[in-house]
């Protein structure tokens, strides 16, 4: 199936034949649907902070937060191409055709494109447009005409403009401020000195970007760092790192058989946001907090925020010190006895969510043992989770795991086998959304960093179809960071409210109150 030039274009990357020809068996084999047993409701998986336990774990946090290092960790790597889908269609009809400005405004797919016009001068980056301009010696005219409508368009989303629409969205100003408009990672900059501040005043902050976009963070920082320095009395340190090649996948058609570009070079795509895990162990810190680029707020509702974050550091603190208390008195030999037994089988079950396999009283004592270590010494996760308004993604579910355990899991609808009347009636009653809001404690009672690759399971991914070039081919996506990469965690639900959330999937989500 591979020549010599496939093996060195393997070889390359960095990546293995064996782990090759294993994405080529998932593409035939597809991947076996996850039973999910229940869905994580209320009080049923997902906990509830009442007001005086919201105080309890943010203290929790903050008396703890002097001995730890924190690091927020940020996927940014992807471009903003998705957020201005409709400003290119209409870009590309009106300048072919420019006449039919007045009709394409009035028709249903277009109307997000008339909102963006008429409230063009509520987003962050109007200012830059008049600058620009004025260079020109132009003002701006926005009647809503063929020819001004496809030159605006121009100046706002191409390389002799803005070029908005060339750049990823951690770049993109996204709120408007008496001192001066902030990009995306620039709140993520204010949000992190509100929470994420260590012992010596540094913040650490460490974003996955792409090599195209990497001088452009850097020049931005350079630019702007200064004066959030000086104004919450911090140090930045800001870390980079990259998706790495080893983790594409192979394309393949829609026989299976590996996508060759013309000159028959086998074609490969990145691996989907789970291909960060590599990034995400690199990372050496006590506690990490993970939220996306495009989830922040402006100051006035910054608040909420950063005590939630707070919330859940402190319940992840407090669940931390029981576990590596339970692990330093499994590691003496000799020590157990059946009340301890019992006590670390409820705290398991009741706190951390690990319903164990049938059989599990017919075990010997040194199995009980095992069991118990292998449960409790594993990466930890506390995960903010908001009543599902319609987003699309992937909710909090009880699970079976291979072993025959059950447990707390963030589960994709394409993982479920909605073709069951049980499974979809199930994942039909769900009530809550993964707005994508961790902590994660990535070390062990003795103070070791786990190799977070471990605990992924490989079993799970993500089959879609592509084209390129107007051929037809299957893309693997690896398992989500948050779903299948994280499989084998400790993981924790906790309802946090829906105004922590504000995600920027359109252009016109900016016009949204929440980011004006």
């Amino acid at each position: 199936m591979f020549s010599e030039k496939d093996r060195s274009l393997f070889e390359e990357k960095g990546i293995d034949l064996g782990d090759i020809e294993k994405q080529v068996r998932s593409f035939r084999k597809g991947f076996p649907p996850l039973y999910i047993y229940n869905p994580a409701l209320l009080n049923k998986g997902i906990m509830i902070p009442g007001s005086s336990d919201m105080d309890h774990f943010s203290q929790t946090f903050e008396s703890s937060q002097s001995k730890l290092k924190t690091v927020k960790f940020v996927p940014a790597s992807g471009a903003a191409t998705r957020m201005f889908k409709s400003l290119y269609e209409c870009y590309q009809c009106l300048k072919v055709n420019p006449e039919k400005a007045d009709s394409c405004m009035n028709e249903k797919d277009f109307q997000p494109v008339r909102e963006f016009f008429e409230r063009l001068t509520s987003f962050a980056f109007y200012k830059d447009l008049t600058a620009l301009y004025e260079a020109k010696g132009k003002p701006i005219d926005l009647e809503l005409t063929g020819h001004k409508m496809v030159r605006v368009l121009e100046d706002v989303l191409l390389e002799d403009g803005l070029a908005i629409g060339t750049m990823p969205k951690g770049l993109i100003k996204f709120h408007s401020y008496k001192e001066g408009s902030r990009t995306s990672f620039e709140e993520h900059m204010v949000e992190g000195a509100g929470y994420a501040r260590n012992q010596d005043g540094t913040v650490h902050i460490h974003l996955t970007v792409s090599p195209e976009h990497m001088d452009g963070f850097k020049a931005r920082i350079e630019e702007s760092g200064g004066q959030y320095e000086e104004m919450f009395g911090v140090r930045y340190h800001i870390g980079y790192s990259i998706q790495k090649p080893a983790t594409d996948t192979i394309a393949v058609d829609l026989d299976n058989q590996p996508f060759r570009d013309d000159d028959g070079t086998i074609l490969f795509r990145p691996g989907g946001h789970g291909a960060l895990l590599e990034n995400l162990n690199e990372i050496d810190a006590d506690i990490i907090f993970i939220k996306n680029i495009d989830n922040v707020v402006p100051d006035r509702l910054m608040d909420d925020t950063i005590l939630y974050k707070k919330v859940l550091a402190g319940i992840m603190i407090g669940l931390q010190k029981k576990i590596f208390s339970y692990l330093e008195y499994l590691a003496v030999d000799g020590n157990g006895d059946e009340k301890t037994f019992e006590e670390i089988a409820r705290f398991l079950e009741e706190e951390l969510c690990v319903l164990p396999p049938i059989g599990i009283e017919l075990l010997s004592w040194n199995e009980k043992i095992e069991y118990f270590k292998n449960k409790l010494n594993r990466p930890l996760r506390v995960c903010g989770m908001v009543k599902n308004e319609g987003e699309p993604g992937g909710g909090p579910f009880w699970a079976r795991n291979a072993d025959g355990t059950v447990s707390l899991q963030i589960i994709e609808s394409s993982q479920i086998d909605l073709e069951s009347p049980d499974q979809k009636e199930k994942f039909d009653n769900s009530t809550h959304f993964n707005p994508v809001d961790l902590v994660c404690g990535v070390k062990d009672f003795e103070g070791n960093k786990f190799n977070l690759l471990d605990f992924r399971d490989s079993k799970t991914g993500f089959i879609s179809t592509k084209s390129k070039d107007g051929r037809d081919l299957k893309a693997l996506e690896l398992p989500g960071l948050w779903n299948g990469a994280m499989s084998d965690w400790n993981t924790i639900f906790v309802e946090v409210p829906i105004d922590t959330f504000n995600p920027v999937k359109t252009i016109n989500d900016l016009l949204r109150p929440e980011h004006q």
